[in-house]
């Protein structure tokens, strides 16, 4: 179910700390977190924050845009994903986010990095297809403005090779915050935007577009996936004040729509997402451990579901049997639901020790109960 802005307007209470507290006090009413099951929990927070009747049909959607295995197809056309991030002090996030891809089923999966980040990516796994292009302002200090402009010419040149392979790109997992390299990345989006590829931005690529707003304004293709902090920045640059508790459906209708009906999925207890039309809601219970990497497997999963949403859409001749039709708002529906589906199963298992590695392990699991394969 969708929200439109102004409708539902009680609804905003949900994430109020009142609301919060009756939660918590059931909960401990049942007997604590230490003596009722993990699905009971789920079972009580759903029926506290009204169930299934404000949420997004997750699981229709999954079932909806998700591909067959056809043993026609041949290798690509189940996806082929691209992470631009990598960088000296962080290699686990473009990695979480590459894997993450191909778990649930695309077929390739690249990962676009500085060299230093890319030995260390490559020994994670030899599934992931690693490009070394990246540059670091220390790795050309002693270079002039000529000549670190030829770098950056080159390093687009290198990225644009590969671009029309790509049926979506990952932006910002692990990419720090190097001016050269930040410099670099806006460009490789502004010629994917020129080439019509769909862009998913988290972590520090989050940090360029806060600080570079008309890279995205305005692309329907692009996805930007905020957590809490991140959200209150693009809040404060684009609608000019503080994050409002009171209206927060309200609030994500007017940044959407302040920065040109850009897709945004608002990270939180229930993901909101808004494409700057309508407010949709996916708050399956997941986890309540929170390590880190989860946003990264965010990204590369909205990334896959994108691209099979577009499939979908194309293959239905534009006329889809699934609502709504955007192939972003879907992307991210299908995303949000899949992690948090992981994330529970993951966190059943092994409970306080549950990593990021392991909720990847339960994406294939969690998709599969929802979409058999056979």
């Amino acid at each position: 179910m969708f929200i439109k802005h102004g409708m539902n307007s009680g609804f905003s209470s949900l994430a109020s700390p009142a609301v919060l507290r009756r939660q918590q006090f059931f909960i401990r009413s049942l007997g604590g977190y230490s003596n009722i099951t993990h699905l009971k929990r789920m079972e009580a927070v759903k029926c506290l924050s009204g169930g299934a009747s404000l949420e997004a049909d997750a699981e229709n959607v999954l079932r909806e845009i998700t591909p067959s295995l056809d043993p026609t197809r041949h290798k690509g056309q189940a996806g082929k994903i691209a992470v631009i991030g990598g960088c000296r002090e962080y290699t686990g996030a473009p990695y979480f986010a590459a894997i993450s891809a191909l778990k649930i089923g695309a077929d390739l999966s690249h990962v676009f990095c500085t060299e230093g980040a890319a030995t260390v990516i490559k020994s994670y796994s030899p599934e992931l297809i690693v490009h070394p292009i990246l540059e670091e302002s220390y790795s050309i200090s002693d270079l002039d403005d000529e000549e670190r402009r030829q770098i950056s010419k080159m390093i687009l040149s290198e990225f644009d090779k590969w671009m029309e392979k790509f049926d979506c790109l990952v932006i910002g997992p692990g990419l720090g915050r190097d001016p050269f390299l930040l410099e670099c990345v806006s460009k490789i989006m502004t010629h994917a935007r020129q080439s019509n590829v769909p862009i998913v931005v988290d972590g520090d690529g989050l940090f360029l577009v806060t600080n570079r707003v008309d890279i995205v304004r305005g692309y329907p293709l692009a996805v930007l996936t905020p957590n809490v902090n991140e959200y209150k920045h693009l809040v404060q640059k684009v609608l000019g004040g503080d994050v409002s508790d009171q209206d927060a459906h309200g609030e994500l209708l007017s940044l959407s729509r302040g920065i040109g009906g850009v897709t945004i999925l608002r990270k939180g207890k229930s993901d909101l997402i808004s494409d700057g039309e309508i407010v949709q809601s996916v708050g399956i219970y997941g986890s309540p451990r929170r390590c880190g990497g989860q946003g990264d497997i965010l990204s590369g999963s909205v990334a896959v579901f994108l691209s099979w949403a577009r499939q979908h859409i194309l293959a239905t001749e534009r006329k889809p049997t699934i609502s709504p039709t955007n192939p972003t708002v879907l992307g991210c529906i299908a995303g949000s639901a899949l992690l948090r589906k992981a994330a529970s199963l993951a966190f059943e298992h092994k409970k306080r020790s549950t990593l990021t590695t392991d909720i990847i392990e339960c994406l294939g699991q969690s998709l599969e109960a929802i979409c058999p394969a056979s």
